[in-house]
């Protein structure tokens, strides 16, 4: 089974649900016996963690990491279908085509003897749940290595960046009146939407880093009201605010709360990522990609967050690798064939060529990585 073919194959499955999470992970699992990859499966509230492995024990560790949940689609987009080069369905760019080139890769790199390489495959990583992932957890109890891979998408460049998440969830105040005369209230979701607006030109929206031109702010989701009759006086807001490296999420909540009628009654953070584009394990890939292209391997920053940042924070080198595409999340979701296959040669090259990169290097001396966090909430 080729990349492209078990890609279409993992998207078909609904991974926005819990039972088609544990159908997906079923096939995984049967695919990976049938190839004869020693692998192991757990239970995470619930939900199915796929693990796998091959090479020696005693070798230099690689961690290829990926997630089969996905955002919930419409009817239709679990239908996967090609148009030219491009694969077309939910989580095809974000992230199954990725997992199934990794997949596949795992095959091609199981008979070397140089490189122990540990699959991991998730079942929340686009879970609402931002206090309790499994990456952290199974990274806590164990599962590391000397460089991790997860394969979220970023066009065959390497992700050595990736903004901090700060979602804040916020309470606006109004003052309630009959619906007939709105004028003797205070609208408490009027008053919101005015609220997002300043927070969008608030100081730090303005900005920027080497490889940002700026952070990204979001109105994710806003309720208020309790009657038709009524104007509301109370309204709810979640911002989903993705900063900057250099950016401090305490002070970006100080900005916040200096709004009046804003009460902050929630918030989660995750620091951003970085790893040094001179490390070791970075440079072996790059010079593997470019191998798999005709120009450069660029390194980039990724205005969305993943769970390199579990391994980061473990002090693990990760990047975030992925295939060519465009749309995830949206209703036109796709991923690049051809890439596809190139994203698996890369990855088995890197693999074959890691050796000779770290032979004779004093890895102790080379340039450091972080995992930045933000301020105190």
């Amino acid at each position: 089974m080729d990349e492209r073919v078990l890609a279409e194959r993992l998207i078909g499955y609904d991974t926005s649900t819990s039972e088609g999470l544990k159908e997906a992970a079923g096939f995984v699992k049967g695919w990976l016996d049938a190839r004869d990859l020693r692998h192991d499966a757990r239970d995470f509230d619930g939900l199915p963690v796929v693990l796998a492995e091959v090479g020696p024990v005693d070798a230099p560790t690689v961690v290829f990491h990926g997630h089969l949940d996905v955002v919930p689609a419409r009817e239709g987009q679990f239908t996967p279908h090609v148009e030219g080069d491009r694969l077309i369905g939910r989580g095809a760019y974000d992230m199954k085509g990725g997992l199934a080139a990794m997949m596949c890769a795992l095959k091609d790199v199981a008979d070397q003897d140089r490189v122990r390489v540990r699959f991991l495959v998730v079942p929340d990583e686009e879970s609402e749940d931002v206090e309790r992932r499994s990456t952290d957890v199974l990274v806590r109890e164990g599962f590391t290595g000397d460089f991790a891979i997860t394969g979220e998408p970023t066009d065959l460049h390497i992700g050595v960046q990736a903004k901090g998440v700060l979602a804040v969830r916020v309470q606006v105040s109004g003052t309630a009146a009959h619906g007939s005369t709105p004028w003797l209230g205070d609208n408490a979701v009027v008053k919101a939407l005015d609220v997002f607006r300043r927070i969008e030109t608030l100081p730090f929206s303005r900005e920027s880093s080497d490889l940002f031109d700026r952070p990204s702010i979001n109105l994710a989701r806003i309720a208020g009201g309790d009657a038709f009759n009524k104007v509301p006086d109370r309204c709810g807001m979640d911002v989903d605010i993705r900063y900057l490296p250099n950016q401090d999420a305490g002070e970006i909540l100080a900005q916040i709360r200096a709004i009046a009628d804003v009460d902050i009654v929630k918030t989660f953070t995750r620091g951003p990522a970085i790893v040094s584009r001179s490390n070791p394990y970075v440079l072996a890939l790059r010079e593997a990609v470019s191998r798999s292209l005709s120009g450069e391997a660029l390194s980039v920053g990724r205005d969305g967050a993943s769970d390199a940042i579990s391994f980061l924070e473990a002090g693990i080198p990760a990047v975030e690798f992925g295939p060519v595409g465009a749309g995830h999340h949206g209703p036109q979701e796709w991923v690049s064939i051809a890439s596809l296959a190139r994203y698996r040669a890369a990855l088995r090259d890197f693999v074959h060529a890691l050796p000779a990169w770290l032979k004779g290097r004093d890895l102790a001396r080379e340039p450091g990585l972080r995992a930045v966090e933000g301020g105190l909430l």
